[in-house]
């Protein structure tokens, strides 16, 4: 058995199965009560679906339409009835049915439509049954006019009560009543003055103000949108007698005590007016309880009580109460509630399989209790064919064991005297299997911890038993977390991620199965992780609220944001981001709650903050003087709007029009809570103030000034302040003072009056009275003598207090002798101390100030004229010694004492000499190193500048330094005082040392000065690895001879001093050039790069292996090129640089004569060829004779075959001859102290001299021969020329 909802029921469900609220609760309910609805290719009765209502009040000016609409299969056919007759429909050409409908359009037009007013009802039939429509009133509205009538002036004594009567015509419906007056403005209404339920004006009293002759009633008819008029009512209060105060009276309801009835579900008015002077108000009350809270309001000034949704409960007597101070009057209402049938039960579409039991439920109530009807297929129950399967009993219909062909429509009706109900429910007589409804594969997505349901509608008959399945599992899904609905929803009350996944639901009765597959997604929740927060701005200033929010990743968000729960205005100063809004240029239209709502489609979540804008107040208004006195006066103000920042005090100021006009002088300041202020006045001024109003964001702007206000002339209250007496010269005394204002003179004629007398001498007082001045001088008086002095206000009307006296002196004249017994104690080489003692207080004629020392360098003790301008020392108050500082040792001094005041200085002392005790010496004037050598140095030096005595001697110190900036053993070596350099021998070849200086005198050593200097490298490690461009590196010959070299004790470690690199220089030739350079940095990742002078390629780079010699070749002839040498890290960044050098390859336009075609060089090179071919000759007998080649021999034709000397200008080497190619290399420069760093290889093995590559042969002796030519000098420019290898060269080498 399967029962639906019919059309009257939809609504209806069950409360204690849906605890959710809002827009959800709506969704879920049509989850779990949505009507099952028979599918329409099945056989089924007829259905009504739409219809009328049952009061159809219609325009004459249109179309009468009345709706009936049905469903069924086979589709029903429809027919009316009218009047409780057949409505033949085809016999009025006015009137048509539409098509496959039920619905009735009649045509008015040009017929009155009274005619077709009257009870219709529509009959929807098929072979299954037959479904009647609800009884369906057809009336026409009605707006009928006013009848004409005289409505003669009203005249009323002032204070009594008055009704003016409305009493519109009779309308369909009735009309909606308003009062206005001829120029169609609604007369206003008071507690005095209100409109009754029925239209009628009422008066409690009237007022002389009442008069007039436009009271007009208006009636408007809502269904034709017309409006009536009453005539006008002309009212006249009569004011000759004074009106009388009186009790109140009630006058609608017009009797003690009323009753009224109402229905349930409608609205409860009850009235209550009354009359009384004073106007009385007018109070409510239940008297067997509260009003009804939520349904209660009040209208037309607390006169009408208006409940909503009546109920049962609502009955009961309420008292009205009308009071004034007089006495009060009440009344008592008693309201009864009935009720039209309502419905309990409605019955229910059945759908029974053969052989089912069924039953149909009919329950209603109402006041009186409503009768129940059964009607079947539209006709009473009792006249319908007999069913042996049913049985009918008061609100019931039983079916039992139901056969095919017992479908059929039963109608209910529910009535009583207030109304009725009408329902149809069929019954369905089928054998279907079942069939799923519910699209296949559907996704439903829910958020976390919210209810889910999954549908599965279904359709059989028998009723389908419904069963569901998560993913594989094979138990059925019930119980906790999961509740089964009737219709075959599955809920999950609380859904969690684990419950995401595949739902199969099975439909099964006894002719089949069938089963449905969805899916659920649970989702996280959207959430404001950070709310906007309350913000409080400055006008013109900048708010931005944040809002940052976390949502499901697979759900698109939406953001929006609300001001004041509206759209933001359309304003370019709102910007809003991704997670914020901000609002530029804020205005106080900007003030309000700004909303971020983040929506889903599936949730949303919100936050709000406010926004309040702030700037300075406005300036105060309504500035009164009151209160006036003398010397005082009352300002009020009113304040000016604070702008959301509380006023904190203000500030009054005031302007003197007499004296400084158009000048504001800040006056006081009273809290902000104040608003008025009694302020102090002077007297003989012209005052108007103005106030400023200050808050958090400043200042006001000043109010408008008061008035002006004048106060009368005075004595002066005041003297002048800083009164001071003092002399500018040895016979005067100036008296001085601050003068006084404009507001502090009190009066016109402002004068001093100053006074004066010598303390302890004069008895009598000397003064004068001068104007306009600040300042008096008295003349002849004696040298520095106190005086009292006084400075008195005096204008035209009087003078200032007595004022008190101030000590003055007269003017100072110069000391008159010079400090007595001076001495100088010599404390030690920078240091003395003098005593002198003090001048007699006469001779000072003046204010002791103090002392003087003038001392200066007469010369320095080493013979040496070092004059120095004198240095002033001063020693403050009545000293009689003190300390000379920062003298300079082993020096004579002379020094003088002056006494001074405030005059000036005295005459000095007889001069004092003094000599300083020697002192240690200053550093040396300079060191430097010269002449370095393999295993020797020259240092040169200076003389300290400050000898600071005798020179003993000087102390020199030096160690080595090696590859890793460790330091050796410290070697000392005192040497005397008349020398100014010296040679350090047995030093270690190519080797770093660090040397310290200092020089020395009886008192010890003085400051010390450091220098570094490296001695030259074996001249063999100056051969620089040949390289070609883009062929790399070459390696250096063999070795011919080891060297060794013993370490010292272990080395400390020690940073490099100064830059990394040293000087750089360069050589060049036709396809390359020679780089050298000086180098003591840590990094050993060295470079060489160039670059074609003016291009934009990339500098090409070329690895140095540890040499700090280098040649590039493959350079084009005629080309500027810029080279650097540059130190790299272990990340190829660029550390130290040298300057980038500018060198010119040299173009091969010098050799454009070819000397391989002049004949004087063709025989020369026969015959240097004839005497080679001599030569090899000779060799090839001796050695076939068994000869060796004496290598003695060798060695005494040439000079020193170890060491060849270098250049005496520059130190560089000479150049060698290439045996293999000929081709000349040009030597190193070395640094400019003459230094060449030893090569990092120290373990290689190459033999010393200028010439060209020597090899040994198996029994020691050279193979080659020592070849050598001197450079010309052109160390000025760094670069050497080179020369081609002479022939008498090129032979010696075959030798």
């Amino acid at each position: 058995m399967r029962d639906t909802f019919t059309d009257t029921s939809a609504m209806e469900r069950k409360g204690n199965c849906l605890p959710y609220k809002g827009a959800l609760l709506v969704v879920f309910l049509g989850h779990m009560i949505t009507a099952l609805e028979v599918p329409l290719d099945l056989p089924q009765p007829p259905t009504i679906t739409q219809q009328s209502l049952k009061d159809y009040i219609i325009d004459p000016r249109e179309n009468i339409v009345i709706h009936c609409e049905a469903k069924g299969k086979p589709h029903p056919s429809f027919s009316w009835t009218r009047n409780g007759t057949h409505f033949d429909i085809d016999k009025d050409s006015k009137v048509i049915m539409k098509p496959n409908s039920g619905t009735l359009v009649i045509d008015i037009s040009g017929e009155k439509a009274e005619v077709y007013e009257g009870v219709y009802q529509c009959t929807a039939r098929n072979e299954h049954g037959t479904a009647v429509s609800n009884n369906i009133v057809i009336r026409q509205s009605r707006s009928p006019l006013w009848s004409k009538e005289r409505i003669e002036p009203i005249l009323v004594q002032e204070g009594m009560p008055l009704v003016l009567l409305c009493r519109p015509p009779a309308g369909l419906p009735p009309p909606i009543i308003f009062w206005m007056d001829n120029n169609f403005q609604r007369l206003p209404q008071s507690s005095r003055v209100s409109q009754a339920l029925n239209g009628d004006l009422y008066f409690s009293n009237v007022l002389p103000e009442d008069t007039r002759n436009d009271y007009i009633c208006y009636a408007r008819f809502p269904h034709t949108q017309t409006i009536q008029q009453k005539q006008p009512i002309s009212v006249r209060v009569l004011s000759n007698t004074p009106a009388t105060e009186r009790r109140p009276t009630i006058l609608v309801p017009s009797v003690p005590s009323s009753t009224k009835m109402v229905l349930r579900g409608e609205v409860l008015e009850l009235e209550c007016i009354a009359e009384g002077l004073p106007t009385p108000e007018v109070f409510w009350s239940k008297e067997s309880g509260d009003l009804p809270s939520g349904r209660t309001t009040f209208r037309s000034f607390q006169k009408t009580l208006r409940i909503t949704g009546v109920t049962e409960a609502d009955a009961g007597d309420y008292r009205c109460t009308a009071r004034n101070h007089l006495g009060s009057v009440h009344h008592i209402v008693t309201v009864t509630v009935k009720a039209a049938p309502y419905w309990i039960s409605a019955p229910r579409n059945l759908i029974l399989a053969p052989k089912e039991n069924g039953v149909l439920i009919c329950r209603a109530s109402g006041n009186p209790k409503p009768v129940i009807t059964w009607y079947m297929n539209g006709i009473p129950i009792e006249n319908a064919p007999k069913d042996p399967s049913r049985k009918v009993e008061d609100d019931s219909i039983i079916f039992s064991d139901i056969q095919t062909g017992s479908s059929a429509v039963y109608q209910c009706n529910a009535s009583n005297e207030y109304g009725y109900l009408l329902a149809n429910a069929f019954v369905n007589v089928l054998a279907e299997p079942p069939r799923l409804l519910t699209p296949p594969n559907k996704v439903y997505q829910v958020i976390r911890n919210s209810p889910a349901l999954l549908d599965c509608a279904a359709f059989g008959s028998p009723t389908p038993n419904i069963t569901w399945f998560k993913d594989s599992q094979t138990s059925i899904l019930d119980g906790d977390p999961y509740v089964l609905h009737e219709n075959g929803t599955l809920e999950i009350h609380v859904a969690q991620s684990m419950n995401s996944g595949k739902y199969t639901c099975v439909a099964m009765n006894s002719l089949g199965k069938k089963e449905n597959h969805v899916y659920l997604e649970v989702k996280e929740p959207t959430r404001i992780l950070k709310q906007p927060e309350y913000q409080v701005v400055q006008r013109n200033g900048m708010a931005m609220f944040e809002c940052k929010v976390k949502h499901d990743p697979t759900l698109v968000p939406t953001m929006t944001w609300l001001k004041d729960s509206g759209e933001l205005p359309d304003d370019e100063r709102f910007v809003v981001d991704s997670e914020s809004l901000t609002i530029k240029d804020v205005t106080e239209r900007d003030e309000g709650t700004y909303t971020c709502v983040m929506n889903t489609t599936l949730d949303q979540d919100s936050a709000s903050a406010v926004l309040t804008v702030i700037e300075q107040p406005d300036p105060p208004t309504d500035l009164e003087l009151t209160e006036e006195q003398a010397r005082s006066i009352q300002l009020t103000w009113i304040p000016g709007d604070e702008h959301n920042s509380p006023i904190e005090k203000f500030l009054i100021q005031y302007e003197d029009a007499l004296h400084q006009p158009s000048v504001w002088h800040n006056l006081t300041e009273v809290p902000g809570t104040k608003t008025y202020a009694h302020l102090k006045l002077s007297p003989y001024v012209h005052y108007s103030f103005r106030v400023r109003a200050v808050n958090s964001v400043g200042y006001s702007q000043p109010s408008y000034p008061s008035r002006q206000y004048k106060t009368d002339p005075a004595a002066p209250d005041e003297n002048p302040s800083k009164v001071e007496g003092f002399g500018t010269e040895h016979n005067n005394l100036v008296i001085s003072w601050m003068p006084l204002t404009g507001l502090q003179s009190n009066g016109p004629g402002l004068q001093y009056k100053v006074i004066w007398r010598q303390q302890d001498v004069d008895k009598d007082w000397t003064s004068v009275t001068v104007a306009n001045v600040s300042k008096f001088v008295v003349s002849g008086t004696p040298t520095f003598v106190p005086y009292e002095v006084k400075v008195q206000a005096v204008n035209d009307y009087g003078s200032a207090p007595e004022p008190e006296a101030v000590i003055g002196y007269s003017g100072e004249d110069l000391p008159m002798v010079a400090p007595d017994s001076v001495q100088v104690l010599v404390q030690n080489s920078t240091l003395a101390e003098v005593h002198w003692e003090p001048v007699p207080p006469a001779t000072v004629r003046g204010r002791l100030k103090g002392y003087k020392v003038y001392y200066w360098k007469e010369k320095s003790l080493n013979k040496q004229n070092h004059h120095e301008e004198q240095q002033v020392l001063t020693f403050s108050g009545n000293k009689t010694h003190g300390m000379l500082p920062g003298l300079h040792p082993y020096s004579l001094y002379t020094a003088n004492v002056r006494v001074f005041n405030g005059k000036g200085e005295g005459p000095p002392s007889s001069n004092q000499q003094f000599e300083t005790p020697e002192g240690v010496p200053g550093p040396p004037a300079f060191l430097k190193i010269t002449n370095p050598n393999l295993d020797s140095l020259t240092l040169e030096w200076g003389p300290p500048l400050d000898r600071n005595g005798r020179l003993t001697g000087y102390t020199l110190k030096y160690q080595p330094i090696n590859n890793t900036n460790e330091l050796g053993p410290i070697e000392v070596v005192a040497l005397p005082a008349n020398e100014t350099n010296f040679t350090l021998l047995n030093l270690k070849y190519s080797t770093r040392y660090k040397f310290y200086f200092n020089a020395n005198t009886i008192k010890g050593s003085g400051p010390i000065i450091t220098e570094e200097a490296v001695t030259i490298m074996d001249e063999v490690l100056l051969h620089p690895p040949a390289v070609d461009v883009g062929k790399g590196y070459t390696e250096p010959p063999h070795p011919i001879s080891p060297l060794t070299q013993s370490l010292g004790p272990p080395f400390h470690k020690v940073r490099p001093v100064g830059p990394a690199f040293g000087n750089v220089s360069s050589s060049v030739r036709e396809n390359g050039a020679v780089i050298s350079w000086d180098y003591w940095g840590p990094d050993k990742n060295v470079y060489i790069e160039y670059i074609v002078e003016n291009s934009k390629e990339d500098w090409k780079k070329e690895f140095v292996n540890g040499s700090q010699t280098y040649q590039i070749k493959g350079l084009k002839p005629g080309t500027s090129y810029k080279v650097r040498v540059v130190a790299k890290d272990q990340s190829d960044e660029t550390v130290h640089s040298t300057e980038e050098l500018l060198i010119t390859v040299p173009a091969m336009a010098s050799r454009q004569v070819d000397i391989a075609t002049q004949g004087w060089f063709i025989g020369l090179m026969c015959a240097i060829a004839l005497l080679i071919l001599v030569l090899l000759i000779v060799c090839f007998i001796k050695r076939n004779k068994g000869g060796k080649y004496p290598v003695k021999e060798k060695e005494d034709a040439h000079a020193d075959p170890e060491i060849q000397p270098m250049k005496e200008d520059d130190g560089t080497f000479g150049e060698y001859s290439d045996t293999e190619d000929h081709k000349p290399l040009q030597g190193s420069r070395t640094p400019s102290n003459g230094t060449v760093k030893k090569d990092d290889s120290d373990d290689s093995l190459v033999d010393y001299g200028e010439g060209g590559d020597g090899q040994f042969n198996e029994d020691g002796s050279f193979i080659g021969q020592y070849s050598g030519k001197k450079e010309k000098d052109t160390a000025n420019e760094g670069n050497e020329s080179s020369e081609a290898p002479s022939p008498v060269n090129a032979m010696n080498s075959f030798v």
